[in-house]
C-alpha cells in the first residue's frame, strides 16, 4: 500500500471544466445520421446502376453520404456511440467501409487518436499533411488526406495488434482485386460513380471540413497549450453546425474527445466563460481572428455567457470504521480467460457507506466449506462514476478467485467490507502534474481507478502507465485502457510491457525493470511529481528501491503489493491489557505475550475489521489512544497517518502494559 504521500506546489492553470456530458447508452443522433446515410448511399447507387439520375447527383448523393458516415467512425473511435464497447466498434466498422476501405476500423482509431496526442506536431501529426499544406498543394493533398495514414501505420507496425493488420491487409486486398475485377468485367466507371469518385470528394471535403478549417495556421501543439491546438469557428451555427455536423466547435472536441459529436455546442456554452479565461483559438466564420475580449465583445450580441460549474470530487465512505454488509452482484463481465470484472449493485441507503477514494479496496467475505474466507480486491472504477466494481485474476488453488471466475453471476449476494486503504493520494482540480504508474497483471485494478479519477479531476496533468503482462491474452482491463487512451490522448501514455510474445517489439518485450521505465520515459524521473506501483512483491520493492536511489524523494512514491510478507516469529513482547473502541463500544482485554492487537481482539470474539493479516492492505487500521505499540512491518500507512497515532493492528504488539486503541476514530 502506500508508503507517503506529499504534494510538491507547481505552477497551476485552471482545471478543464466538466463538460457536462456522459458517454450515451446508445447515441441516437449517431443511429440516425447512420441510417440516413445507409438509405441515401443505398438510393444513390440504386439511381446509378438504372441510369435514373445524371451521374453527377448520383456522386454528389453518394459523396454526401459517405462525408456523413465519417462522424459516425470518428465518435465510433473515441468510444462515444456508446458506453458498450462492442457498440462502437459494430458502428465503426460499418463506417470505415465507406469511408476508406484501405484501413481496417481499429487502425483507424490508432492513427486518429496518434492526431489528438500530436496535433500540429509535423513529424507525428497524420493531418498535418493537409494542415500545414501550402495553398496551391491543398486541391492535390484534400482528397489524399488518408494517404499519410497507411504510412504512419507501416512505420508502427511493430506496435499494433497482428490481428488488426491482418484485417488491414485484408481490406486492402480485397479493395484492390474489386477495382481490377471491376476493369476486367467493363464495370469500372459505374463502380467510379458508384463509389471511388464520391469517397475521394467526400474525402476532399472532410480534409477540408476535419482538418485545415480548425488547424492550419496554429502553431501550437496539444501537449504546449490544448486551448490553441485547434479552434473554434464562430458566427453562423444556424448553419455551419449541421453542415460541419458540429466540427465548427472542434475546439471542444479536442480539450474533450469523449463527448458526442451532437453536444460541442452545449459544452462550449455550459463551460464558456472558463474556457475563454485560457485564450482559446477562436475565428469567425469569415476567417477573422478573435482574442477572447473580442470574442466577449462580439458574444455581447448574441446572447449570455454560461455559467462555470464545478469539477466533480469524489466522496470518501462515511463508514467510521470498516463494516460488512450484504451486497448484490450486478454483473460479471469476462475480462480474459481466467479474469473477471464483478460490479455491484449497491442498494441507495448503503451508497454513502460504499464511497471511495481512487485506490482503495473491498475485503470480500465469503463462506465455503464450512471455512469462511476473506480477500481483498481493489476496485478498478472512477471515484466520480457512482459504480463499484473490483477486478479478479483466478489463482492456482485460489478458493474465492476460483469461485468468483467460474461460478459467481449476477444475483449472488456477496458479504462486503466498506472500502479501505490509502494507496491513492489526494488530487486537486487546479493541480497539474506528471504521474507514472507501473502495474503488473492484476496490479492494474487500482491503477486504473487512479488513472481514471486523476484524469477526470485534473484536467492539467498528465499520466504515463507501464503495464507488464505475459501476453496481450491475459491483459486485463486492455479494452478499457485503450478507451482511456483514445478518451485522452494528449495527456495519457500507455506502454504494454509482455514478457511471452516474441512478436512484440523489442523495446516492450521482456520483464519491467526501472532500466526499462526510464528507457521509455523519456523525461527525469526527479520531475515525476507521483510514481503509483502496483504488483508482487519483489517487483515493487525493488522499483521502490531503485527509485530512491536514482534521487526520488521516497514521499513521491506510493506502493501497493499483492499481499504482505510473511510474519517473523516474535517472543519477546510483554502481556498487556488493550482496551478496544468499535462501533461505539468498548472492551478491555488481556492480550497473550507475542499476540498482536487484532489477534486479541478476535480471540474475544471482537469482530474487528481484517483482510490480508500483512501489513498491506490497511482494513485494520486504528488509532493508539494510550500506551504504545511497535509493529513488524508496515506497507499501507502514510508518514502524516503514522504521526497521528494510526497503527495496523494485524502487525501491532503493545509495549506498555496497557493500550488502548479506536477504530472508530
Amino acid at each position: 500500500m502506500t508508503v507517503t504521500t506529499a504534494q510538491r506546489s507547481q505552477p497551476s492553470q485552471p482545471a478543464l471544466p466538466d463538460p457536462g456530458e456522459q458517454v450515451p447508452t446508445v447515441s441516437w443522433p449517431i443511429v440516425g445520421i447512420f441510417t440516413f446515410a445507409l438509405v441515401l448511399f443505398g438510393a444513390s447507387t440504386w439511381a446509378a446502376l438504372t441510369d435514373t439520375l445524371p451521374a453527377i447527383a448520383t456522386i454528389a448523393a453518394s459523396a454526401a453520404a459517405i462525408f456523413v458516415m465519417f462522424t459516425v467512425l470518428h465518435d465510433a473511435s473515441h468510444y462515444s456511440i456508446s458506453s458498450h464497447r462492442w457498440v462502437n466498434v459494430v458502428f465503426g466498422r460499418v463506417a470505415m467501409f465507406f469511408v476508406s476501405p484501405l484501413i481496417s476500423f481499429k487502425s483507424f482509431a490508432f492513427i486518429h487518436i496518434e492526431h489528438h496526442r500530436n496535433t500540429n506536431d509535423g513529424a507525428n501529426d497524420p493531418d498535418h499533411f493537409v494542415s500545414a499544406a501550402p495553398w496551391w498543394q491543398l486541391p492535390v493533398r484534400f482528397p489524399a488526406m488518408d494517404l499519410p495514414y497507411i504510412g504512419l501505420l507501416v512505420r508502427n507496425v511493430r506496435r499494433r495488434p497482428r490481428a488488426e493488420i491482418a484485417e488491414t491487409v485484408a481490406l486492402m486486398i480485397l479493395t484492390v482485386t474489386l477495382i481490377v475485377w471491376a476493369a476486367f468485367a467493363g464495370q469500372l466507371w459505374t463502380l467510379a460513380v458508384v463509389y471511388l469518385i464520391p469517397e475521394r470528394v467526400a474525402m476532399f471535403v472532410l480534409a477540408w471540413w476535419f482538418d485545415w478549417l480548425p488547424h492550419h495556421d496554429l502553431e501550437d501543439t496539444q501537449r504546449e497549450n490544448r486551448y490553441r491546438a485547434t479552434r473554434n469557428r464562430v458566427g453562423s451555427e444556424w448553419i455551419l453546425t449541421p453542415l460541419l455536423l458540429s466540427q465548427n466547435y472542434h475546439l471542444v472536441h479536442h480539450l474533450h474527445p469523449s463527448i458526442p459529436f451532437y453536444r460541442y455546442v452545449a459544452a462550449w456554452q455550459r463551460n464558456e466563460a472558463a474556457y475563454l479565461d485560457n485564450d482559446p483559438a477562436m475565428n469567425t466564420v469569415f476567417g477573422q481572428q478573435l482574442d477572447a475580449t473580442q470574442y466577449r465583445e462580439w458574444k455581447r450580441l448574441n446572447g449570455k455567457l454560461a455559467a462555470l460549474l464545478p469539477v466533480r470530487a469524489p466522496r470518501s465512505s462515511a463508514a467510521r470504521h470498516a463494516s460488512t454488509h450484504p451486497i448484490p452482484v450486478k454483473s460479471v463481465e469476462p475480462l480474459t480467460p481466467g479474469s473477471v470484472k464483478v460490479t455491484f449493485d449497491v442498494p441507495d441507503h448503503l451508497r454513502d457507506q460504499f464511497g471511495f477514494q481512487a485506490g482503495q479496496h473491498l475485503t470480500v467475505n465469503h463462506r465455503t466449506g464450512g471455512k469462511e474466507v476473506r480477500r481483498n480486491y481493489s476496485i478498478c472504477t472512477s471515484a466520480t462514476s457512482g459504480d463499484l466494481a473490483i477486478g479478479i485474476r483466478q489463482v492456482n488453488g485460489g478458493v474465492f478467485s476460483t469461485f468468483a471466475v467460474e461460478t459467481l453471476c449476477a444475483g449472488d449476494v456477496l458479504e462486503l467490507m466498506t472500502p479501505t486503504g490509502s494507496f491513492g493520494a489526494p488530487l486537486d482540480p487546479l493541480a497539474r502534474r506528471d504521474y507514472v504508474a507501473v502495474a503488473a497483471g492484476s496490479g492494474i485494478t487500482p491503477i486504473l481507478s487512479i488513472l481514471r479519477t486523476t484524469m477526470e479531476i485534473e484536467t492539467e496533468s498528465r499520466f504515463t502507465l507501464f503495464y507488464s503482462n505475459r501476453t496481450a491474452e491475459s491483459t486485463m482491463f486492455a479494452a478499457e485502457l485503450d478507451e482511456l487512451e483514445a478518451r485522452y490522448a494528449d495527456r495519457l501514455r500507455l506502454f504494454h510491457i509482455r514478457s511471452a510474445e516474441a512478436h512484440h517489439p523489442e523495446s516492450l518485450r521482456g520483464r519491467i525493470d526501472l532500466a526499462r521505465v526510464l528507457r521509455l520515459l523519456g523525461s527525469d524521473i526527479t520531475s515525476i511529481d507521483r510514481w503509483y506501483l502496483c504488483g508482487p512483491g519483489d517487483l515493487v520493492t525493488t522499483l521502490q528501491r531503485d527509485l530512491t536511489s536514482e534521487g526520488v524523494p521516497s514521499e513521491r512514491v506510493h506502493l501497493e503489493l499483492f499481499r504482505g510478507t510473511n510474519r517473523a516469529a516474535v517472543h519477546d513482547f510483554p502481556e498487556s491489557d488493550v482496551t478496544i473502541t468499535l462501533a461505539g463500544s468498548t472492551h478491555t482485554v488481556a492480550l497473550a505475550a507475542g499476540d498482536t492487537v487484532l489477534e486479541s481482539a478476535l480471540k474475544n470474539n471482537i469482530e474487528a475489521p481484517y483482510a490480508c493479516l500483512g501489513g498491506a492492505c490497511g482494513t485494520c487500521k486504528a488509532k493508539i489512544t494510550t500506551g504504545a505499540v511497535t509493529m513488524e512491518q508496515n506497507f499501507a500507512l502514510r508518514a502524516a497517518e503514522l504521526e497521528a497515532g494510526f497503527v495496523l493492528t494485524c502487525q501491532s504488539h503493545p509495549t506498555t502494559p496497557t493500550v488502548a486503541v479506536d477504530y472508530d476514530a
